[in-house]
């Protein structure tokens, strides 16, 4: 699990609202990708990112709702996906979602 881990952030990441019930049975991959998106590493790679933990006793499923800066939303239900497939497909979307500039190599534009 360290590699989807290692390339987690949140450079194009608006909000991140992570839903749940701490009494159901299945909210372990849920929680854990909770505890992976609040750590000070991942939250510094965007400061204006909100990470928003909605606990509910309702028996609710869980669920894990990441809005993007261009609109885009990714809805990740939480009960029948492992923390590992919950890594890979948040890290893709970021990938994908990346803002074009910031592939760039640092001063490529900078011609005289």
């Amino acid at each position: 699990m360290a590699a989807p881990l290692a390339r987690l952030g949140l450079r194009s990441v608006k909000q991140v609202r992570v839903q749940f019930c701490p009494f159901e049975k299945n909210v372990e991959s849920t929680r854990t990708f909770l505890q992976a998106v609040s750590s000070e590493k991942v939250r510094a790679t965007n400061l204006n990112c909100t990470v928003i933990a909605d606990v509910r006793h309702d028996g609710s499923e869980p669920c894990v709702d990441v809005l993007f800066g261009d609109g885009h939303r990714l809805i990740m239900r939480g009960a029948h996906l492992t923390a590992q497939e919950m890594f890979i497909a948040f890290a893709s979307h970021v990938r994908a979602r990346n803002p074009a500039g910031s592939r760039d190599k640092p001063g490529a534009g900078t011609e005289r």
